[in-house]
């Protein structure tokens, strides 16, 4: 799919009275951050990330100029096996004791199509900071549906996903491979509204 043109790229991204730098909020309700990966060629395994801190700064008609600074909680982990989610936040794994949080920085971000986005920065895990690319796609932005059944959804709204692929032992967590995949896939869905919440 062709980059859009600066004036394209304010068309789809300018369907919004903002016409500032707005702090970009995740609806705690309707974000997740999933993580996969292959469980000794038998299945494909996940685990979710309930706690999610962090905001996008972006100003509509501006997407190179946006930036991302989001932290998951280690703790927050969630396989639905309460004994699996303490052995993944154990020193065989994240450490949630000695690093409670990953967090992803970005340095830059491009369109890539008519709606979609990458996002490159410094993605933290335990005590190793590396560069990912999280792949984006905007699904809807502007005024919530939602809203006008609940005011919490009333102002503007961003939906995206975002994926992207990393190898769990570069970020010094090589335990068990290749019975467990290195290769573990990321996806993170999400709704945030301009300005959050006071």
């Amino acid at each position: 799919m062709k980059t859009l043109t600066t004036t394209a790229v304010a068309a789809l991204f300018a369907a919004t009275s903002l016409a500032h730098a707005e702090s970009w909020v995740p609806d705690p309700t309707h974000t997740e951050v999933l993580i996969s990966w292959n469980h000794a060629g038998f299945s494909i395994q996940t685990a979710k990330f309930n706690e999610v801190e962090g905001a996008l700064e972006f100003t509509p008609g501006d997407v190179e100029g946006a930036s991302a600074d989001f932290s998951v909680i280690v703790s927050s982990i969630d396989t639905g096996v309460p004994d699996f989610d303490g052995h993944l936040q154990s020193p065989d794994f994240f450490d949630a004791a000695a690093f409670p949080t990953i967090r992803f920085v970005s340095t830059s971000v491009e369109q890539t199509g008519e709606m979609t986005v990458k996002a490159t920065g410094d993605l933290t895990i335990k005590d190793v900071t590396k560069p990912a690319t999280f792949d984006i796609t905007v699904h809807q932005m502007g005024e919530h549906p939602v809203g006008q059944f609940f005011d919490f959804y009333k102002g503007e709204w961003l939906g995206m996903t975002a994926t992207a692929t990393i190898n769990r032992s570069e970020w010094g967590m090589a335990g068990f491979i290749p019975v467990g995949s290195d290769a573990i896939d990321i996806t993170i869905n999400t709704e945030m509204r301009a300005g959050g919440w006071d």
